[in-house]
């Protein structure tokens, strides 16, 4: 695969034949299609997380994988192409773009990057900004899911046992020692953390393939199955997203803590 993130330098030679994607959001944040219209990378358009990443939320977690057909809609109109590169970028790091850039490669696009650092990097480097909304032209994206590895609640405890179970949340949470959004504290047992914030520098783009694998190598097990989980499965794209820039190949627990702990019966570690 190739590296699944572009600089702005790179986006700015390539406009205007790609797809550019804005997926803005942050849980408990200002709201995206504001943002989104107040200024963004010529030609974008805004793709809203809640509604078109997301399923509504349920037992199968806050964020669970939206349906394939609600999915292959919104990426059409969108204007997203199976035969043209895409690109996606926020305004978070890489948290909610990851998600996006996760669920085009799930469904079988085979050209999707995550513009590191976002939209703070573009106009960093002096990338033009426009305003209002884009007409797009539709897209013709066939969504044909599977195409990335994904492991379920009944599968991830042996998964935990046999190789790395990554937790994306910030060390608070995965320790058990407060839990702001859901109704139980701690962590899937045996699973090991690696913070989001970990994965990039202090402007915000991610650290280097060597630094991360640096990072992953001293808590991926050799040999066994990788797979990571945060809160309600959006964050953790971020560190399959990363794992990937670091050669590691990684599933996504989709439902994440959010679904794990809405069956009290399972198992549940802190400390």
């Amino acid at each position: 695969m190739r590296d699944p993130l572009i600089s702005a330098a790179e986006l700015a030679r390539l406009l205007p034949d790609v797809t550019v994607l804005d997926v803005r959001y942050r849980m408990g944040g200002p709201g995206g299609p504001e943002e989104y219209t107040a200024g963004h990378v010529p030609g974008a358009a805004y793709v809203d997380l809640d509604t078109t990443l997301a399923d509504p939320p349920g037992p199968r977690g806050r964020h669970p994988l939206p349906d394939v057909a609600v999915f292959e809609a919104a990426m059409r109109r969108a204007g997203v192409s199976g035969d043209r590169p895409v690109v996606v970028y926020d305004d978070w790091e890489g948290r909610a773009a990851a998600r996006c850039w996760w669920l085009l490669r799930h469904h079988g696009h085979p050209d999707v990057r995550v513009l590191d650092g976002g939209l703070a990097a573009w106009t960093r480097a002096d990338g033009p900004v426009e305003t209002g909304t884009v007409e797009t032209t539709a897209g013709s994206f066939t969504a044909d899911p599977g195409h990335l590895s994904v492991v379920d609640a009944d599968g991830v405890l042996a998964l935990a046992a046999t190789g790395t179970l990554v937790d994306a949340r910030n060390p608070e949470r995965y320790r058990g020692e407060v839990e702001p959004v859901d109704p139980v504290a701690g962590r899937i047992p045996g699973a090991v953390n690696v913070p989001t914030g970990r994965n990039v520098g202090s402007e915000g783009t991610f650290r280097t393939a060597d630094q991360l694998r640096d990072l992953y190598g001293g808590v991926v097990r050799d040999g066994g199955p990788v797979a990571a989980y945060c809160g309600s499965g959006v964050t953790a794209a971020h560190d399959i997203l990363a794992m990937a820039v670091a050669g590691i190949d990684s599933a996504l627990y989709p439902g994440s803590w959010s679904e794990w702990v809405a069956d009290p019966s399972r198992p549940v570690e802190t400390g």
